[in-house]
Parts: C-alpha cells; sequence; structure tokens
C-alpha cells in the first residue's frame, strides 16, 4: 500500500475511468451502462471540475487500479457544500488490501481543505459488502431516505 499514489485524474484517464465506471454499476446494481453516455459524463466531468472531480489509485508499476470521483451539493441551510461520493472503484485483485482508505483519505483531505460540511454518498441496498467497507471507513447509516421521481 506505500507505494500506491492517488492522484488527480486528467482526460488521459478518461478510458480507464469508464471501464471502472461501467464494472461498478455491473457490480453495484447489476446494471448496465451505456459505454457512451458514461464515456459522456465523465470526459465532461473532467473538462470542468464544477461538475465532479476525479482521482486515480495507481499501483507501484504506475497500472490504475482504482478511482474515486465527488459531487458537490450546494446547502442553503449550512451555506457549505456536502460531498458526495458519486463513484469508487477497485480493480477486485486489489481489494481487501486497505487500498479504499487511501482514496477516502484524499477525498477527506480535499474536503477538509475546501471547508466541505460532510462526505456522504449512497450504496445499492443490496450491496451489504460496499456497506460494510464503507462502515469500516466510518460511513454510518443516514437518518435520509433517497427518493426518485421518474422523468
Amino acid at each position: 500500500m506505500k507505494n500506491h499514489i492517488v492522484r488527480s485524474a486528467g482526460i488521459d484517464d478518461l478510458n480507464t475511468l469508464v471501464t471502472f465506471t461501467l464494472a461498478e454499476a455491473l457490480e453495484a446494481e447489476g446494471s448496465n451502462k451505456s459505454s457512451a453516455r458514461v464515456h459522456e459524463g465523465i470526459k465532461t466531468a473532467l473538462a470542468d471540475p464544477a461538475i465532479a472531480s476525479y482521482w486515480v489509485l495507481e499501483n507501484p508499476d504506475g497500472d490504475l487500479i482504482g478511482s474515486v470521483s465527488v459531487v458537490k451539493e450546494w446547502s442553503d441551510w449550512h451555506a457549505g457544500f456536502y460531498w458526495w461520493i458519486q463513484s469508487m472503484f477497485i480493480q477486485p485483485e486489489y481489494r481487501g488490501q486497505q487500498l479504499m482508505r487511501r482514496l477516502l483519505d484524499k477525498v477527506r483531505r480535499e474536503a477538509e481543505d475546501e471547508d466541505a460540511l460532510e462526505v456522504r454518498l449512497y450504496v445499492h441496498n443490496d450491496n451489504i459488502r460496499a456497506t460494510k467497507a464503507y462502515e469500516r471507513e466510518g460511513f454510518s447509516i443516514s437518518p435520509y431516505k433517497i427518493m426518485v421521481m421518474p422523468l
């Protein structure tokens, strides 16, 4: 873990981020997303940091093995931003090595530097493994429910 680094993602990381995001959707929700749509979404966000921030995790050989992205939500009640983890992925063969902690530590430091209110995320109800992993890293169940209005 010591030689793994977390760095800001750039446009050169786009294809890997798309691959990770598609794998995450399939694993977390059993959902097959449109590769073209995900590519467009990540490319747009990488070009405009106001949309989202991405970081990648590199192994000692310089291979990308994980990523995390964050979107910000303004709170008029608290005059600050909540940081939402939008995506988190670590290649399966690298899991269980506390590498998620490296990504989360980077998010936590960046959020603190920007005086964020807190870091939030949502996890599919059926994704017990991810829920437990996030709880080990200090996340707790929110008193809020996420509700949707289909369009």
